[in-house]
């Protein structure tokens, strides 16, 4: 541990010399991000031929020094099947692989860097297929910085945040496996007072918890924030956060009104994925969020794979992650539904803004005696499968019923500790089942529902 909060330090030190400019990104014209996307995407492309054979090959007679982004809709679509198919072909830095990535992942208990300076983080996504993202040094650090950059300017500017402590209250992933929680462990700041409560957690000590933390800032999923906000009107949490950040999880409107009255406090969102980082952070002055466009480029797309109009809410998206070399996303495939705003931001921001993006809401499942259970403590037990390739949770009485595609390691092992985490939440004798499918059951849509409550 010693080693690792060593190299953590100066993980820190560098973000803080990356934070200025980053800030700095936050008031520039849209030319600016504009030239500063043409440049990351030439540099992305460059990379990807002379360091990723999967790579190479696809991009064969592309002229990465006169590539526009318009360029973009001349190549193929990358999907996550691909990159789990070729992963060790595709990755640049030639340390890597996925089986010790896969590896990796499988041990951890709390955030560790692989290889010295790389951060591996796993993905169940919106269907339930299994993927694995790499960043390298620099890329994990511009990473938190895409993400933190927003609320560090809010805490700066706004004047209710005047002489008001820097606590935070983080309620969500306890598994290092996701972004949301290893990040926050890496830039852990001892200026910045963070109580992180595992959304896994019995909801009543989470309450407890959050009300001996009495933070300024609350962040959490939409899924827990909804219940937190049932806790505060029934006069069982007694915070009053200034700023409420949600993350992670689609923020319905109706989620996202709730938590404002319960709160009487203003809310952003954020949107982020494992494979890409910071996609879009809203700023409290307007429902939505800034695309993060100086990191991403985005393709909204419909089934047919037509780019759609600003106003026209999108069937998926196509994400280049110009800020992440160590993996080369070039237009990959994310089922994510979104739509381009024309209006411009209150706030005055050249970053184009667009709604909270749509999808489904991971649902909670509720047992006897109000046991709740957030879907987390199932991912969090699933992702480390590297074997597995989907699945799919049905609750039940006592328990659920899981279906998979692929295979685990042991499955007899894997029911136990889903088995013992239900039953540390509260669940009375809880019995969890596997069953190997060929196919799951699918909505009309064409996607996996991927956690069936009880009706």
């Amino acid at each position: 541990m010693g080693h690792y909060e060593a190299t953590r330090r100066r993980h820190l030190a560098h973000a803080a010399t990356l934070l200025p400019g980053q800030l700095e990104r936050l008031t520039w014209p849209a030319n600016r991000i504009a030239a500063e996307r043409q440049e990351r995407l030439r540099e992305l492309l460059r990379a990807a031929q002379a360091r990723s054979p999967w790579h190479a090959a696809r991009l064969r007679g592309v002229d990465a020094e006169r590539f526009r982004e318009d360029d973009l809709a001349q190549l193929p679509r990358m999907t996550k099947s691909d990159l789990m198919s070729h992963w060790d072909d595709i990755v640049t830095d030639r340390r890597a692989s996925l089986a010790g990535a896969d590896q990796h992942l499988a041990r951890l208990t709390s955030d560790e860097y692989l290889h010295g300076d790389l951060h591996a983080v796993a993905s169940g996504g919106s269907t339930g297929v299994r993927g694995v993202f790499l960043f390298g040094w620099r890329e994990w650090a511009a990473a938190y910085c895409g993400f933190a950059r927003t609320l560090l300017r809010e805490r700066a500017t706004a004047a209710d945040l005047a002489g008001l402590p820097a606590s935070v209250a983080f309620v969500a992933a306890e598994c290092a496996t996701h972004m949301t929680s290893s990040m926050a462990q890496t830039f852990a700041n001892p200026n910045i007072h963070i109580e992180r409560f595992p959304v896994t957690w019995p909801l009543a000590d989470i309450v407890a918890g959050l009300n001996a933390a009495q933070p300024v800032m609350l962040l959490g999923y939409p899924s827990g924030l909804a219940l937190l906000a049932v806790e505060a009107r029934a006069g069982r949490l007694r915070i009053s956060p200034r700023r409420v950040l949600a993350t992670s999880e689609p923020l319905l409107p109706h989620v996202r009104r709730a938590v404002e009255e319960a709160f009487a406090a203003p809310v952003a969102n954020v949107w982020g994925t494992s494979e890409a980082g910071p996609m879009g952070v809203g700023c409290w002055r307007s429902p939505g969020m800034h695309l993060c466009d100086d990191m991403i480029i985005v393709e909204p797309v419909d089934l047919a794979g037509r780019t759609v109009p600003p106003g026209t809410r999108s069937d998926a998206i196509l994400v280049t992650a110009i800020a992440n070399p160590t993996l080369p996303l070039i237009r990959y495939e994310i089922s994510d539904q979104m739509t381009f705003l024309a209006e411009p931001c209150a706030c005055g921001s050249a970053h184009r803004r667009i709604a909270d993006v749509e999808g489904r809401l991971d649902d909670v499942f509720i047992y006897a005696g109000g046991v709740t259970v957030h879907p987390h403590l199932f991912r969090s037990g699933l992702l480390v499968e590297s074997g597995l390739v989907e699945y799919q949770v049905r609750q039940t009485a006592r328990g659920a019923e899981i279906f998979v595609i692929g295979s685990l390691r042991d499955r007899d092992a894997a029911a136990r500790g889903l088995e013992s985490a239900l039953s540390r939440l509260g669940v009375s004798d809880p019995r969890i089942g596997f069953h190997p499918v060929e196919q799951l059951e699918r909505q009309p849509t064409g996607k996996v529902r991927r956690f069936l409550p009880l009706a």
